[in-house]
Parts: C-alpha cells; structure tokens; sequence
C-alpha cells in the first residue's frame, strides 16, 4: 500500500499464535514463567510447554536443571544470558526460522522482564516468528498487591543504577510520576538507594518485600527513613522488590521543576528553610548528619547559596 506521494506505507504485522501454519512456517518462541520461589506456582500449561519444546533456553542452565529434573522434564537445554546472546541469540533465531519451537525461561519469573530475553523476543517478532507468552509468577506484581499503596497505576523501573551518578538523574526522571514505584534491588545495594530516594523525594510511603513465596517471605511497610530503621536492626538477605508511593500529582504542579537542575521542589514545597534543612541532616546519606552538607543540599534545592542559607536561618533564630 502507497501513501498520496507515492511512498510505501508499512502494513501492521498480525500473529495469529494457535491458527495453525503450514510446515515451512517458522516455530514458535515460548516465554515461560517459572516460579520465583515456590516450585508449587509453575502451572500446569508451562509444563506441558517445556515437555513439548523442541528447545529450551534458560539463563542459568543449572538452576533451571533443578526445576526440570522436579517435573521429570528431559528436554534439550541450552544456555542464553548477557554474556553470550550475541553468540546463541543468532543460532536460536535459525532454529526456530526453521520450525523448531524453542521455549525461553529466566532465572524466575517471567522472562524479558530485566533480562536478555527481551532481545530475544522483540527480534523474533520482528522477523514474524510467533512469540507466545506462557503466563506465571511475577515478582514486581506480587510485590504491588501486598505493599498496601494504590495498585491503580504503577510504573515498573527494574533495576535503579549502581553508581551514584547514575541513580540521581535514573530518581530525577522520576521526580513528578504519581504511579506507585517498583523497582528490584541487590540487599547490599538497598540501603544506598533508599538513601538516594529519601534526600530527593521525602519520606515517602513504600515497601520492601523480599523472598516472595519462600519461608521467608517479609513484607516491611512504612515510610522511607522507618525502613532504613528497620534495615539497621536487620539486614536484609535476597533480592528485594521496593514498592514506593508516587508523587502528589497536586504537589508536583505546583511545585514545577527548579530551573538550576530540574529538581521537583514538590516535597519541601511546604516546609519552612530550618525544616528543610533539618529533614536533610535527620536523612543521613550524603548528609550524613552533617548540617553544613545538609544547608548545601537544601541550597541546592531552592536554588540558593549555602551562605544565604546559612545567614537566612541565623536571622530566622
């Protein structure tokens, strides 16, 4: 089909996912749940797709082997992860541009998701090879409905940066979403972040949930700095998934970002220059403690030298 000038308009690509396809038609690539934690969540459909699977890959052959050797489930397995999907991902896209049907699996959960398998996925749709999703556990979802924050809209973020310098402007382009926050995080990462997230936005509603559907299952709620508490008393062990309230979408209008750095100045808005100041040094983190550091950021925030802070909250005494 042309457009009125003449040039090709692209058509919409349609996948019919059970209309059945003659034999020199390509295979199919599966996305197979499996369960984060509890063999018990795998259904019954994602067996049945992993024994009928021409093909299996995992990202780690040998936890996946675990789950395999449970349900008596013999298939060829290979590896595909970060570090070798240039190599496979290719010889995988030729098996199945062959009619082999590969099924595709995670670590746990539902693969694509913070994974390589979504290279995988979206160049096999690409190439009008049927990709079908094999529904199961998930944790970031999991972690939604039991946090006790609005469920109505939420933005999956995955991972926040590990370096400091990278997670500032990951938390500013976040700084005026009202969706409930979710995102995963390494234990000996947490405390780092809430830090981040504590300086930057306020003491915000959240929850840190860990070790979903294993027998040790926690949910901690609160708000930011009353999970730093508890994480001081107890350390946390396993990958957590944090769940944090979204910004007040009337706070951030009004508030509007600050010109110097595109800060939101929604969450001090309505606190007083000493109160400000005070929240920074109370926070820790890269105030820790220290009220000169704490006037720096609060100057930093309001746009403000840290002399005019300082002369402002003598004159305010």
């Amino acid at each position: 089909m042309r457009t009125e000038d003449g040039s090709a308009e692209a058509e919409a690509q349609v996948q019919k996912s059970f209309a059945s396809r003659p034999s020199d038609k390509p295979g199919t690539l599966y996305l197979v749940a499996t369960p984060i934690g509890n063999l018990e969540d795998m259904t019954f459909r994602a067996i049945r797709t992993l024994k009928e699977a021409d093909l299996i890959a995992a990202e780690d052959t040998r936890q996946t082997r675990k789950l395999l050797t449970h349900y008596e489930i013999g298939n060829r397995l290979v590896s595909y992860h970060e570090h070798n999907k240039e190599a496979s991902g290719p010889e995988l896209l030729r098996m199945l541009e062959e009619g082999s049907s590969i099924a595709l699996v995670s670590d746990a959960g539902i693969p694509a998701i913070s994974d390589p398998g979504a290279d995988l996925a979206a160049e096999a749709a690409r190439r009008g090879i049927p990709v079908v999703p094999i529904p199961g556990a998930n944790a970031a979802l999991s972690a939604l409905i039991v946090s006790g924050l609005p469920t109505d809209r939420f933005l999956f973020a995955g991972f926040p940066p590990r370096e400091r310098k990278g997670l500032e402007p990951f938390l500013a382009r976040l700084d005026r979403e009202s969706a409930t926050l979710l995102f995963y995080e390494a234990p000996h990462r947490l405390k780092k972040t809430l830090l981040a997230i504590v300086e930057r936005w306020g003491d915000r509603r959240m929850a840190i949930v860990r070790e979903l559907t294993k027998r040790h299952e926690e949910v901690v709620r609160g708000t930011v700095q009353a999970c730093l508490r508890h994480l001081e008393a107890h350390p946390p062990l396993g990958e957590c998934c944090l769940v944090i309230e979204g910004a007040d979408p009337s706070a951030s209008a009004e508030g509007g970002p600050d010109e110097a750095d595109g800060r939101t100045a929604a969450w001090w808005s309505t606190l007083t220059l000493a109160e400000h100041v005070g929240r920074y040094a109370a926070a820790g983190g890269e105030a820790g403690g220290n009220r000169k550091e704490a006037m720096r950021l609060a100057a930093r925030d309001r746009g403000m030298s840290r002399r005019d802070v300082y002369q402002a909250l003598l004159d305010a005494e």
